[in-house]
């Protein structure tokens, strides 16, 4: 009888399709800037967070590249949510 391989929790598996979306969002500079933030931040983001983290990823890159960089104003639904921490993300960036 073979042995079974042990299961990873269903968190875990989603973390890591969060993370794969986060960095292969098709631009360099999203992927830097958004896969970025998650690389850092998904190991530790609480599990109702990561219903917010799939939104946010859920968004179009050109837009939120648009928000990050200031271009257009971020919407309402993305304010006080992880998109503030990508933000926070990215101005680090700058300023190193």
């Amino acid at each position: 009888i073979g042995q079974s391989m042990p299961q990873e929790p269903p968190t875990d598996l989603r973390r890591k399709r969060i993370l794969y979306r986060a960095t292969h969002r098709g631009t360099k500079e999203s992927d830097a800037i958004i896969g970025g933030f998650f690389t850092e931040a998904v190991a530790g983001l609480p599990d109702d967070k990561l219903d917010e983290a799939d939104a946010l990823l859920d968004e179009a890159d050109l837009d939120l590249m648009d928000w990050v960089m200031g271009r257009k104003p971020i919407p309402g639904r993305l304010k006080d949510t992880l998109f503030d921490g990508v933000i926070k993300y990215y101005l680090r960036l700058g300023s190193r």
